[in-house]
């Protein structure tokens, strides 16, 4: 089976320079690289909760350029680089985002290291059949 790239718009150059995929399509899964809370010209949001909903906005980006959504999303990695002073604002977003049951699954881990930034979240999704 073909791998199928996936780019949202107005972001080839970051992930150019990068040299990634912001997702790949097999079959009816995504694969989605993981997603920070980056401004238009790529740097960190300075504000961590903004930053936060940033990445998760570039999530549904991704996700809606291969025809899918948050609720197409059956697993998720968050990434932290201080989990227990970020964990109360991430659940924030990230309940405001994802609304109610049933969630995907979800694995955070604790990192020193994300290029700057604070948080990423990536993600598997079924993308629905009529796409």
């Amino acid at each position: 089976m073909q791998r199928e790239p996936i780019f949202p718009a107005n972001r080839h150059s970051l992930y150019a320079a990068h040299r990634y995929s912001a997702a790949i399509r097999s079959g009816d899964l995504l694969f989605v690289s993981g997603q920070v809370g980056s401004r238009e010209d790529g740097t960190p949001e300075p504000d961590f909760e903004r930053q936060v909903r940033l990445a998760y906005d570039n999530l549904t980006a991704v996700l809606r350029a291969a025809g899918a959504s948050l609720d197409d999303v059956v697993d998720v990695t968050t990434f932290h680089t201080d989990p227990p002073a970020q964990i109360e604002t991430v659940m924030k977003v990230r309940e405001a985002v994802l609304g109610g049951a049933p969630y995907p699954n979800w694995t955070a881990v604790g990192v020193n290291w994300l290029a700057g930034f604070d948080f990423e979240i990536k993600a598997i999704a079924r993308i629905p059949a009529e796409n």
